[in-house]
C-alpha cells in the first residue's frame, strides 16, 4: 500500500496503517535528521525526531494526497523542525569524528556506487565515511538542509526551492556550492582511489 493510502486510513483511524509508515521510514527520517543535526547537536537527534513523528500524528488530517508525497511531506516537517532546532542553538558548526562508522561506511559506499567493499577496502571506507560525515558537518545548515533532501529524499531542485520557501535559483545555488564544497573536501580524501581506477 503506498505511503500516501497509508496515512488516508491513519487519519480515518486505521492505527496500524501508522505501525506501517513508522516501521517503513523510521530508520531513514532518524538518519535525515541526525545528518541535518551534525555531529555537535547529535544528543538531540532522537528528541527532533520523536518531534517530527508527534507533528505527522497531530497533522495526519492536514495530509493531502493530491499535494506533495507523503515522504517528501513528512521530511519537510522534520527538516523544519532541524533547522529550527539549528537556529536556536545558535552554534558554529563542529567537526567530529562520526561515532558510528557502519552507518557512514553503508552511506558513502552507496553514493560512490561501491555495493560492498572488499575486506581489504574496509578501513579505506570506515575512514571515508567518517571524512564525509566530517564534510557535511562543515557545511553551512541551509546547504547542508539541501544536499541532504535532495541525495537521502530524491528531492529535485523544484522539490527543493517549494519545499524550503526558496526562489529556485537560490535552491539551485545552496545544492551546487554544498556539492561543490564536498567535492572539495572530499576529494584529496578520494584522490588515491580514483587513481588506482
Amino acid at each position: 500500500m503506498p505511503d500516501e493510502d497509508l496515512m488516508l486510513a491513519y487519519a480515518q483511524g486505521d492505527a496500524a496503517a501508522f505501525d506501517v509508515l513508522y516501521a517503513r521510514h523510521e530508520a531513514a527520517l532518524y538518519r535525515f535528521v541526525r545528518r541535518l543535526l551534525g555531529t555537535g547537536l547529535s544528543a538531540q537527534a532522537d528528541e527532533v525526531f520523536q518531534e517530527a513523528w508527534l507533528r505527522i500524528v497531530t497533522a495526519r488530517h492536514a495530509f493531502r494526497a493530491e499535494g506533495a508525497s507523503w515522504r517528501a511531506w513528512a521530511y519537510t516537517i522534520a527538516h523544519n523542525l532541524a533547522m529550527d532546532r539549528l537556529r536556536v542553538s545558535g552554534r558554529e558548526l563542529s567537526v567530529d569524528v562520526a561515532e558510528d562508522g557502519e552507518d557512514a561506511l553503508d552511506w558513502l559506499a552507496a553514493h560512490v556506487e561501491q555495493v560492498a567493499p572488499s575486506t581489504e577496502d574496509q578501513a579505506f571506507w570506515r575512514a571515508a565515511g567518517a571524512q564525509l560525515l566530517h564534510c557535511l558537518d562543515a557545511l553551512p545548515a541551509a546547504q547542508r538542509a539541501a544536499f541532504l533532501l535532495h541525495h537521502e529524499d530524491g528531492a529535485t531542485v523544484e522539490d527543493l526551492a517549494q519545499r524550503l520557501a526558496l526562489p529556485f535559483e537560490t535552491a539551485k545555488s545552496r545544492l551546487r556550492y554544498a556539492l561543490q564544497k564536498l567535492r572539495g573536501c572530499m576529494g584529496a580524501y578520494l584522490a588515491p582511489l580514483g587513481a588506482a581506477r
